[in-house]
């Protein structure tokens, strides 16, 4: 009988942090929303705000709304894993939310702006990150345009703040079309990235 001298490996499970992101209007919201109504076993992380909520936004499941003066004590604290200030207001993902996840082996999925994500990235060098884009900059266009929530100086300000975000696209892992009306094609693409990272040969190590 032949005897086998070397172990069989198999893939090895050790949980990811997945970053979404791309520029304003994107759809990082939709994409993000997507991925709960199908019930996957991650941990989705919740923002943290000093801007007032959108008509449609609800305290605790799309962001976390605090005052400037609650959110710079926070800072302060170092309760926040990032932290940056965004279009007139400032946005946070509190450090807390993010170990415990990982601390369960579950899965945690961030929603973040670009800066957001170079900040995670230097932080966490193995994090995933997932830059959404549009189609054509026509359709991203439209889209922030349909979106109705800012003033002609803020769309020129958030058109000129992508010129910027699109050159930092090498730091990024992937890079995902989110096509209007095509969502569910996006969130397959980005299941089949996750899939794929947990196949991974050498997997990464998430340290925070």
């Amino acid at each position: 009988m032949n005897e086998i001298d070397f172990e069989l490996k198999k893939p090895e499970h050790s949980p990811l942090l997945i970053v979404i992101s791309g520029p304003s209007g994107i759809g990082k919201d939709t994409v993000v929303d997507g991925l709960k109504e199908r019930n996957l076993p991650f941990h989705f992380v919740i923002t943290a705000t000093s801007r007032p909520p959108r008509d449609y936004e609800e305290d605790g499941r799309d962001y976390f709304f605090y005052s400037e003066e609650k959110f710079e004590e926070m800072i302060k604290a170092g309760e926040f894993l990032e932290h940056a200030w965004v279009y007139s207001a400032y946005k946070g993902v509190p450090k807390s939310q993010v170990r415990e996840a990982l601390a369960t082996g579950e899965d945690v999925v961030m929603r973040l702006d670009v800066q957001g994500a170079q900040t995670v990235h230097e932080l966490c060098p193995d994090a995933v990150l997932v830059f959404l884009t549009a189609n054509s900059k026509e359709e991203w266009l439209q889209r922030l345009k349909d979106r109705r929530s800012e003033t002609d100086e803020e769309l020129q300000l958030r058109i000129k703040t992508a010129e910027e975000e699109y050159k930092t696209l090498d730091i990024f892992d992937y890079i995902v079309i989110n096509q209007t009306h095509a969502l569910d094609k996006t969130l397959d693409v980005i299941e089949s990235i996750i899939s794929a990272e947990h196949h991974r040969v050498n997997p990464r190590k998430v340290t925070l």
